[in-house]
């Protein structure tokens, strides 16, 4: 028989809930309970130098995903008018 090659015992986190309506294994919870568990870790508030570094890095996402498309567009519009309709 092969060896389980995982080690690792059960903390008892639920990775991906299967517990769906209409099955037969269905169990109603409270759903307030369960979301309480998972914002009391959350509750942090960013200091203003945290804010301006997430607010930078957000900013430099945009302009590199803004500046791809421009790039695709500006490249696309010189093939139109030197290569397509020359």
């Amino acid at each position: 028989m092969a060896k389980n090659k995982f080690d690792a015992e059960d903390d008892g986190r639920v990775i991906a809930p299967m517990n769906v309506d209409g099955m037969p294994w269905y169990l109603k919870r409270n759903k307030s309970s369960e979301s309480s568990n998972a914002t009391s870790n959350t509750n942090e508030q960013l200091t203003p130098s945290q804010r301006r570094a997430f607010m930078f890095g957000v900013l430099k996402a945009v302009l590199l995903i803004f500046s791809v498309y421009f790039l695709v567009f500006f490249l696309f519009i010189l093939f139109c008018s030197k290569v397509w309709f020359a």
